[in-house]
């Protein structure tokens, strides 16, 4: 994953990436952020709104996708699915107004949703503090019960999702709400340096004691599970796997204008008929 995000980080500045890129995704999605149609959203979602049937994308409004995420689990919950879903959402995102709208319906229902606030202690450019009177985020839920989660220690984190899932589907529960306190090395955007609002120092502070794939390999070492020698060549299998999946998204093909219409519903449930919408046969939409 972060070697997928220092292939974005390269290919924004290279002008490949356009608009907006938040990065933070997985290796498959490179070709989506380059517009191209093989793209998870065939080239038309970017960073912000990639979809697929388990994954309801990004938001153009901050704190939006949370009640996105509280009705989708009132759909699970309504199918009688043994399932739930994760509502991810920032820490400056946590002070928005529909959140809290979100907890509410959530905890009425008693639905199967996690709301996972990402405390990285900065929003776009301004310190937590500054903005929101109180930053522990996993109290905010009222009744809904919180856990603060070290997000820096990977092992922490998969014990913390899998504990919140047995909570909302096996014991039936209803919400839970889950804070990890983590930390990002680089801006918000990459419109953000990053820069204006702490100090290298203390990135670099960060970046040396509380590197969460650093943690990771020094308990396997102390463990006896892998030596450093053992665990390098995993670095170097990863950085050719992204290198390749970049390569590839790289020959993929600019979606068609005609496209632009197309796939406004999920694949293969599209009405014959769509507002705005008008086709003669052999022309262009309009």
């Amino acid at each position: 994953m972060r070697r997928m995000e220092m292939a974005a980080d390269a290919l924004y500045k290279a002008k490949a990436i356009r608009g907006f890129c938040h990065i933070g995704y997985w290796a498959s999605v490179i070709a989506e952020l380059l517009g191209r149609k093989g793209g998870m959203s065939q080239g038309k979602g970017g960073s912000m709104h990639i979809f697929t049937p388990s994954f309801f994308g990004g938001n153009g409004i901050v704190g939006a996708q949370v009640p996105v995420g509280a009705g989708a689990a009132f759909a699970q919950q309504y199918k009688g699915e043994k399932n739930c879903t994760f509502a991810m959402y920032g820490d400056g995102a946590s002070d928005q107004g529909q959140v809290f709208e979100a907890y509410n319906m959530a905890k009425l229902w008693n639905l199967p949703t996690i709301f996972v606030s990402e405390n990285n202690k900065y929003g776009m450019g301004t310190l937590a503090e500054r903005c929101s009177s109180d930053t522990a985020y996993f109290t905010r839920g009222d009744k809904i019960p919180g856990l603060q989660v070290n997000g820096m220690d990977i092992i922490a984190a998969k014990q913390a999702v899998a504990y919140a899932r047995k909570w909302a589907v096996d014991d039936q529960n209803g919400p839970l709400v889950l804070e990890f306190v983590t930390y990002r090395y680089g801006g918000h955007s990459m419109s953000d340096p990053g820069t204006t609002y702490r100090t290298r120092e203390e990135v670099q502070r960060m970046r040396s004691t509380q590197d969460p794939i650093r943690g990771l390999q020094r308990y396997l070492e102390e463990w006896g599970v892998a030596t450093e020698q053992e665990l390098k060549p995993i670095d170097k299998e990863a950085k050719a796997t992204v290198d390749k999946v970049v390569e590839e998204a790289k020959a993929s093909p600019e979606p068609p204008v005609e496209d632009l219409w197309k796939d406004v519903y999920y694949k293969g449930t599209e009405p014959k008929f769509l507002r705005g919408r008008e086709r003669e046969e052999g022309h262009r939409f309009y």
